[in-house]
């Protein structure tokens, strides 16, 4: 509540949706790439429409693994630009993409915190992933799980995008480097840190997210017949 009131008094209402274009944008593509990769990944995994709770969560893994590909550029974008606090020298997201790319290329510019991204993906969406049926209710579950199961990933993947340079190592060292300096300097609970709002924004996104997904696919099965 502090950082809300010290955003709004020091900026503008406005700036709360700051870093939104990025995820705006690249919505569509991750979305529908999670949820068909959720469900090849159930077709891979048993050819039976029933799965087990161990395979729903495989299933989950493996669609969070994929997901990662444009989830991890959307939140590098996205983690820029809030990361900047009104200053006159702020960039648009378009120069903070052109700046990314022009200083450390595709792989540490563009996909910085990638691995980091995968492997919180993969633990998110083996919790999240649940069956969808219950709509509202199973959407705000997920989304609460999501973030229980990732978010001292989700902590380390941030600090990694705001860097001012790439870390070095394989990704393995550089994500056990990051959690180490995590708790040097907070403790175990600095792993933890901003984990309130996320599972506010969770209830809401996952919720809408998993309704609109459902919604969508019974208007789509009535309408083709597939």
């Amino acid at each position: 509540m502090d950082i809300l009131k010290q955003t709004v008094r020091n900026e503008e209402f406005f700036t709360l949706y700051k870093g939104m274009a990025s995820p705006l944008l690249g919505i569509a593509g991750t979305n529908s790439l999670l949820f068909a990769s959720y469900g090849i990944s159930k077709r891979i995994i048993s050819p039976f429409p029933q799965l087990s709770l161990k395979e729903i969560v495989l299933a989950g893994s493996m669609a969070g693994a994929a997901n990662a590909i444009l989830a991890s550029p959307v939140e590098m974008f996205k983690v820029r630009m809030q990361g900047q606090y009104g200053a006159a020298t702020d960039k648009r997201l378009s120069a903070v993409v052109s700046e990314m790319w022009r200083d450390w290329g595709f792989r540490k510019g563009i996909m910085r915190g990638y691995w980091v991204t995968v492997a919180r993906e993969i633990l998110a969406y083996a919790g999240a992933i649940v069956r969808v049926w219950a709509l509202l209710a199973s959407g705000s579950t997920g989304g609460i799980a999501y973030w229980l199961a990732c978010h001292p990933l989700d902590v380390v993947k941030s600090r990694i995008q705001l860097c001012a340079t790439p870390p070095s190592g394989t990704p393995v060292q550089h994500i056990a480097h990051e959690i180490e300096t995590i708790i040097q300097e907070s403790g175990v609970t600095g792993l933890f840190r901003g984990l309130s709002p996320s599972l506010l924004r969770s209830i809401a996104a996952a919720a809408s997210t998993f309704a609109a997904f459902e919604l969508t696919r019974e208007y789509l099965e009535k309408a083709t017949g597939v």
